[in-house]
C-alpha cells in the first residue's frame, strides 16, 4: 500500500490549504482512510477520518474547519482546512488501514504516508 501527500506549505492565520494523498496498491473491501498530525514535541493526533461509505469522524479541535473527502474512483483522500490557526502547524500524514472500523486513533492506522508539513504563522 501506497500513499503520498501534496499541498501543504506556510500559510497566515485565517487562511486555507487543501491537502491531497493518492492511495494505491489495496484491494480491500472495507476501510478507513485518516488525516493524521504531529508537531514537534507532541505525539501524533488523528485529524479526521472516512471509510468507504463517506462516514466521517474529526477531532474537536478542527471540527467546522475541516472537511475531510474521498474520490473512490481515483482513490485519492483530501483534507481541507479553513481557518488556520498556529496550533494548526504540524505534519500532516494520510494513512490507511482495512477495516470498516474507522476512528482516529493512530495506532489503528497500519500505513502511512511519509506526510506533509503545515506550517501557520499568526
Amino acid at each position: 500500500v501506497h500513499l503520498v501527500e501534496s499541498g501543504g506549505g506556510p500559510v497566515q492565520a485565517g487562511a486555507s490549504l487543501r491537502l491531497s494523498c493518492v492511495v494505491s496498491g489495496y484491494t480491500w473491501n472495507s476501510r478507513c482512510l485518516g488525516w493524521l498530525r504531529q508537531a514537534p514535541g507532541t505525539e501524533r493526533e488523528g485529524v479526521a477520518a472516512i471509510d468507504r461509505r463517506g462516514s466521517t469522524s474529526y477531532a474537536d479541535s478542527v471540527k467546522d474547519r475541516f472537511t475531510i473527502s474521498q474520490d473512490n474512483a481515483k482513490n485519492t483522500l483530501d483534507l481541507e482546512m479553513n481557518s488556520l490557526k498556529a496550533g494548526d502547524t504540524a505534519r500532516y500524514c494520510c494513512a490507511a488501514r482495512p477495516s470498516s472500523y474507522c476512528d482516529l486513533y493512530p495506532g489503528d492506522f497500519r500505513y502511512w504516508g511519509q506526510g506533509t508539513q503545515v506550517a501557520v504563522s499568526s
